[in-house]
């Protein structure tokens, strides 16, 4: 039998675990690596990427500041997660608000040591980082647009810093060279970046309560929720514009099954979104979000799944 003491740290290890969402960073490290192995510089050999010490450096710092950035962001929103939250509320609030900022300034102290390591250019970038971070989590996540639109861009910021480790020295007539490459990078980024609007916005209606109460002002709170509702649609049908660029301008292999069904999924998703007025229905909407992004990580893999195959046989060699 454990005695309680033992209890109680097991319970606060799980209470951290909850607080860093613990459950995400795997899925952002390995989105960076296939990000980089497929998208950002697929006229590298895989193994080339993953031996990369700078980019192993680059995904660490990236992964601890995205933590302390959920660190910071339940900090502020601890009143708000009890009303909209108040199972995980419960488990997070197991840690002092002074635990988590020991743990948040612990976190940052090594990104910014780490960052310096790899280069000076490094530390300006995460030091900006997390400074916007904390500024989004401070002040500008309790205004309308400028807020989601804040946490879109912040999502995506982490693989922008890949893309500045492979073509940070790029000359002016070789960017010219590397234009469509570019283009395919900015419909991906694209693609994301309206997903994850529309999951910001899908999270303003779920939390309405809550927001209303700690008196955030946010889009359905501000503008009501059929304001809300027609600039999702909008954003859903936006979608429409990267996927047609992959698709039938540029070769994504068989990523192309993705991005149709992700379509097809957005079409019911905005359907259901119209007929729903109460929080569990928002809640499926914003899971249905999730299952779109984590999955489309995964499917990253099929632009050149023979990458995989020749991976398998080179460990089979081995």
């Amino acid at each position: 039998m454990l005695s309680r003491k033992k209890k109680l740290l097991i319970m606060k290890i799980v209470s951290l675990f909850s607080v860093v969402r613990g459950y995400n960073i795997p899925v952002i490290i390995l989105a960076q690596y296939l990000s980089a192995i497929f998208i950002l510089a697929p006229e590298k050999r895989a193994l080339a990427i993953l031996l990369d010490f700078n980019l192993f450096l680059l995904v660490f710092v990236s992964s601890l500041t995205i933590a302390s950035g959920y660190i910071i962001n339940n900090f502020y929103d601890s009143r708000k997660d009890l009303i909209n939250r108040p199972n995980k509320s419960m488990l997070d609030r197991l840690l002092s608000q002074k635990t988590k900022l020991n743990v948040y300034f612990s976190l940052n102290f090594i990104v910014a040591l780490t960052a310096l390591f790899i280069s000076w250019r490094a530390f300006l970038f995460f030091s900006a980082y997390i400074f916007l971070i904390w500024f989004y989590s401070h002040k500008i996540k309790r205004y309308p647009v400028v807020g989601n639109l804040t946490a879109a861009l912040l999502a995506v910021i982490p693989f922008f810093a890949i893309l500045l480790h492979y073509y940070n020295d790029l000359s002016f007539e070789e960017f010219e060279n590397y234009k469509g490459h570019f283009a395919v990078i900015f419909a991906h980024a694209s693609f994301l970046t309206l997903l994850l609007l529309i999951r910001e916005m899908i999270k303003d209606l779920e939390n309405i309560k809550g927001d209303l109460a700690n008196n955030y002002k946010t889009i359905p709170i501000v503008y009501g929720e059929m304001v809300s509702k027609q600039i999702i649609t909008a954003l859903a049908l936006l979608t429409i514009l990267p996927v047609y660029v992959l698709i039938e301008i540029y070769d994504v292999g068989y990523m192309d099954i993705y991005f149709y069904a992700s379509l097809i999924i957005l079409i019911f998703f905005v359907l259901y979104l119209w007929n729903s007025n109460r929080k569990g229905q928002y809640l499926l909407l914003h899971n249905v979000l999730k299952f779109i992004i984590v999955a489309g990580v995964f499917c990253i893999v099929l632009i050149n799944p023979s990458v995989l195959w020749s991976g398998k046989k080179l460990l089979l060699h081995l």
